[in-house]
């Protein structure tokens, strides 16, 4: 039983008292994607706060297909924008490297340098910046520590997909951006060819613990108990002293 509604006014009055308290008077800064975690994001921060203290970023790295759907989203909120191409600073830096890249360190490149980006612009433009990670992508470690799981506030990482597209509805958002599938910006496969498994699957077992099929539900679990460090705090070394 989920109140789309009533988890949508409340997160917005969340964000209002974030802003008042970390932020009075200062802008929200939403990396647009052009999928619905950055639009239902955006979205709430437009309610939240009105539309003329929310500015998103669109940061392609190099050509994206998909950049009509976040051009999409900020002429439907019709918020202030920056189109920041990020490829320059991508190739410059593995030029530089006196090293190969490791697969994994090619894909997370691109989000970490877009969370740099975000912070110049919230620095240069009295910002604080949107975390738009969701609870399902949190489970099984689906970002990038660092990039786009880093922000200064975030309204929806305890909300599954599913909650997600109904809050997305609530918004008034277009349908296109809600429903679009997430891809990962370099084979062209979706997120759920990636994982494995449907994210219907994911977020019932998150709410529910149930699952019929224990491949998956291994897959999960494991994935939740290897990613979980990123969730938390870095750990630190406390001496006793006195």
């Amino acid at each position: 039983m989920f109140d789309a509604l009533k988890v949508k006014n409340e997160c917005v009055e969340w964000i209002r008292a974030f802003f008042e308290k970390n932020g009075k008077g200062c802008n929200a800064i939403v990396g647009i994607s052009g999928g619905k975690d950055s639009s239902i994001v955006a979205a709430l921060c437009v309610e939240a706060l009105g539309k003329e203290r929310v500015i998103g970023v669109l940061m392609p790295c190099g050509e994206q297909s998909d950049i009509d759907m976040a051009k999409l989203l900020v002429k439907h909120l019709d918020i202030k924008h920056y189109i920041i191409n990020i490829k320059d600073a991508v190739e410059g830096l593995k030029k530089n490297l006196p090293f190969e890249l490791s697969t994994q360190s090619v894909i997370n490149l691109p989000p970490r340098i877009r969370m740099s980006t975000l912070y110049a612009v919230s620095q240069s433009h009295n910002g604080r910046v949107a975390n738009t990670c969701n609870l399902s992508e949190d489970w099984v470690g689906y970002s990038t520590r660092y990039g786009d799981a880093a922000g200064d506030f975030s309204p929806c990482s305890f909300l599954t997909v599913a909650e997600m597209k109904q809050i997305g509805r609530v918004l008034g958002l277009p349908e296109v951006l809600i429903e679009k599938p997430p891809i990962d910006g370099l084979s062209g496969k979706t997120d759920e060819d990636n994982l494995g498994f449907k994210y219907a699957e994911l977020d019932h077992y998150i709410r529910t613990g149930e699952i019929e099929d224990p491949e998956k539900k291994e897959k999960i679990d494991r994935l939740h108990r290897i990613n979980k460090f990123k969730l938390e705090l870095m750990p630190a070394f406390k001496p006793e002293i006195g």
